[in-house]
C-alpha cells in the first residue's frame, strides 16, 4: 500500500486541512536571554563580590530563592495561605544533616552534593502524610491548619532531643565522603557553585511546572474551584499534589542550608521561619514568578546586612511590609511590570522627576522615624551607656527635647512632601493609563 499522493491539492480522509502544511514556530529569544543572563549571574556573582561575607550571603540568597519560589507555588500560583511552609524545609534540614553523618560514617555511600535531595524526599514524604490532612479544607482553615501543623512539629522538636537534637541541635561536617575532582564543599565558594546549581535548576524545574497541565490546574483551582469541580477535577487531589512537590523543593532547600550552616536547631521549623517567608514572598511578589527571587534575596539582605547596623531592624521590615500592603499590594514584582508597561508605550520618561520626588521625600521621612526609633531602641536597651548615641554620623541625646524635637520636625516634613509628591505621581499616572488604554483601542481597530 502506498502513500497517498496530495498532487491534485486533496487532503486525504481523516487528517484536518492544518496537518497539510508546517508551520514555523520561532525561538522565545527573550525567555533565553533571561534565562541565560539569570546563569551568567549565578556564574560571575561570586567574582565581582570576593569577600567571605559576600559568598556567604550569595549562598543563602541561592537556599532563600528556592524557599520562596517553593512557598509561592502554594500562595501565589494555588492561593493557599500556609503558616506552615517552615515545616518542610526545616525538616529537610534535619533529615540532610543526619544523612550527612550517616555518610561520615560511611553507612551512606552516596556523594555530599546528593544530601540535598535527600532532604527533598523526606519532605516530601513528611508532606504525603501532613498534606492529606492539610488540604481537605481550603481559604482560612487551610491557614489555621498549617499554623496548627508547624506549631505542632516546633514544640516536637524539644520533645524529642534524639532526632532534632534538644536545644542544641544537630551538626555536622561537610568535607566528608567522595571528593570528585578535588571538590571537598570545605571552602565556601565551592559550596557557592553547589547551591547555585540546585538554584538554576529548581528554578528551572518551578517554572516548567507553571506551563504543565497540573500547574495550569492548580491557577484555576485558585482562581475558580467551584467550576473546576463542575468539569470533573478534584481540587483536593489538586491541592494536594501541588503542596507535596512545594515540600520537595523546600526539603532541597533546607538540605543546602544544612551543608551551608553544618547545624541545624528547632529554630528552622519555627512559626517565626514560617512568617518570613510569607513576608518576604508578598514583598518581593506572589503574583509574578520572579517576584519570590527579588524576595530571597530581600529576605538574606534583611537578616544579614540589616540586622548589623540596628537592633530594631525587625521593627523597619515590619514597616515595610505596612507600607507595601498599603501602596503596592502586588509587591516589588507588580512595580516593575507595570513600570515596564508604561516604558513599553513610550511614556516613562515623564515620571522620572516625581520618582525622584518620591524617593527624597520618603528617605527624610525615613530618616526622620528611625532617628526617632533608635533613641527609643537606646533608652530601653543602652540606657547604661548614658543618653548620648550616634546616628548616621551625627550625635543624638536621646533625653534630650532637641534631638526628639528635630527628628519629629524631619520625619513630620518629610511626610507632608511625600504626600505632595504621591498626589502629583497619581495625577501623571493616571494620565497615563488612560493614554495606554486609549492607545490600546486604536491598536486593537487596526
Amino acid at each position: 500500500m502506498g502513500l497517498p499522493s496530495q498532487a491534485d491539492g486533496r487532503v486525504p480522509a481523516g487528517r484536518t486541512q492544518a496537518a497539510a502544511y508546517y508551520e514555523f514556530k520561532p525561538y522565545n529569544v527573550g525567555r533565553w536571554f533571561v534565562w541565560g543572563a539569570f546563569a551568567l549571574i549565578l556564574l560571575v556573582a561570586p567574582m565581582l563580590f570576593r569577600s567571605s561575607l559576600a559568598h556567604t550571603m550569595l549562598s543563602q540568597m541561592g537556599i532563600a530563592i528556592i524557599v520562596c519560589l517553593s512557598y509561592n507555588m502554594l500562595l501565589g500560583q494555588g492561593g493557599m495561605l500556609s503558616f506552615g511552609h517552615a515545616v518542610y524545609s526545616g525538616m529537610g534540614s534535619f533529615l540532610a544533616i543526619h544523612t550527612l553523618n550517616l555518610v561520615a560514617k560511611d553507612s551512606w555511600p552516596i556523594p555530599v552534593s546528593l544530601v540535598p535531595i535527600v532532604g527533598g524526599l523526606f519532605s516530601a514524604l513528611f508532606a504525603v502524610i501532613f498534606g492529606y490532612v492539610t488540604t481537605k479544607k481550603a481559604g482560612t482553615p487551610f491557614a489555621m491548619i498549617t499554623l496548627g501543623i508547624g506549631e505542632l512539629v516546633w514544640a516536637s522538636a524539644l520533645m524529642f532531643p534524639e532526632f532534632f537534637g534538644g536545644e542544641g541541635g544537630i551538626s555536622g561536617n561537610r568535607v566528608t565522603g567522595a571528593r570528585p575532582a578535588g571538590i571537598t564543599f570545605g571552602p565556601q565558594i565551592q559550596l557557592y557553585y553547589l547551591i547555585a546549581v540546585y538554584t538554576f535548576v529548581c528554578t528551572a524545574l518551578m517554572f516548567a511546572f507553571t506551563r504543565t497541565p497540573l500547574g495550569r490546574m492548580v491557577n484555576a483551582v485558585r482562581d475558580n474551584p467551584e467550576r473546576v469541580e463542575f468539569v470533573g477535577y478534584d481540587t483536593q487531589k489538586v491541592r494536594y499534589f501541588v503542596f507535596i512537590i512545594s515540600a520537595f523543593f523546600a526539603g532541597i532547600s533546607g538540605g543546602l542550608a544544612a551543608l551551608n550552616f553544618e547545624i541545624v536547631t528547632s529554630e528552622v521549623v519555627s512559626g517565626p521561619r514560617s512568617g518570613a517567608y510569607l513576608l518576604f514572598t508578598f514583598l518581593g511578589g506572589a503574583t509574578f514568578f520572579f517576584g519570590p527571587v527579588l524576595g530571597g534575596i530581600l529576605l538574606v539582605l534583611a537578616f544579614v546586612l540589616l540586622s548589623e547596623f540596628t537592633k530594631a531592624w525587625l521593627l523597619y521590615i515590619g514597616l515595610v511590609f505596612l507600607f507595601m500592603v498599603m501602596y503596592a499590594p502586588g509587591g516589588l514584582a507588580s512595580l516593575i511590570m507595570m513600570n515596564l508597561r508604561v516604558a513599553a508605550f513610550g511614556r516613562l520618561k515623564e515620571l522620572w522627576v516625581s520618582y525622584l520626588a518620591l524617593a527624597f521625600t520618603a528617605l527624610v521621612t525615613l530618616l526622620g522615624a528611625a532617628a526617632m526609633i533608635e533613641m527609643v531602641y537606646h533608652l530601653q536597651l543602652n540606657a547604661a551607656l548614658g543618653p548620648e548615641l550616634r546616628f548616621l554620623g551625627a550625635s543624638l541625646n536621646a533625653k534630650g527635647l532637641d534631638s526628639w524635637f528635630g527628628a519629629g520636625f524631619v520625619m513630620v516634613t518629610g511626610l507632608g512632601l511625600f504626600e505632595v509628591a504621591r498626589r502629583q505621581y497619581l495625577r501623571q499616572w493616571g494620565e497615563i493609563q488612560e493614554f495606554i488604554e486609549k492607545e490600546m483601542k486604536r491598536r486593537e481597530t487596526l
